[in-house]
């Protein structure tokens, strides 16, 4: 089995930060791309960010500038970095990550956490 833990969410005002973390373990055989989405209250999911196994990453353009994403392969864990947050990044914020698991005969599957609540007040 694997596991996406996430931590590190919280209550911040306008213009703070929070460094989100996310840990997986279980039985994992590697690990492709790694990212973070938000789901805000009446609201799909939305993809925030994303890095891949050698490092490339991607943002939403909402959060260009402000949120930085890096991970540990060593850890098999992503970290975000929130600045300059403001209310409108009031969510739930899931890790998810591509996983090729021991358990799987080396078929990759989507992992998700639990989801951690970021609200950020005015």
């Amino acid at each position: 089995q694997v596991q996406l833990v996430e931590s590190g969410g919280g209550l911040v005002q306008a213009g703070g930060s929070l460094r989100l973390s996310c840990a997986a373990s279980g039985s994992i055989f590697s690990i492709d791309a790694m990212g973070w989405y938000r789901q805000a209250p009446g609201k799909q999911r939305e993809l925030v960010t994303t890095i891949a196994s050698g490092g490339r990453t991607k943002y939403a353009d909402s959060v260009k500038g402000r949120f930085t994403i890096s991970r540990d392969n060593a850890k098999n864990t992503v970290y975000l970095q929130m600045n300059s947050l403001n209310s409108e990044d009031t969510a739930v914020y899931y890790c998810n990550a591509y996983i090729y698991s021991t358990d799987t005969y080396g078929r990759g599957a989507d992992y998700w956490g639990q989801g951690t609540q970021v609200t950020v007040s005015s």
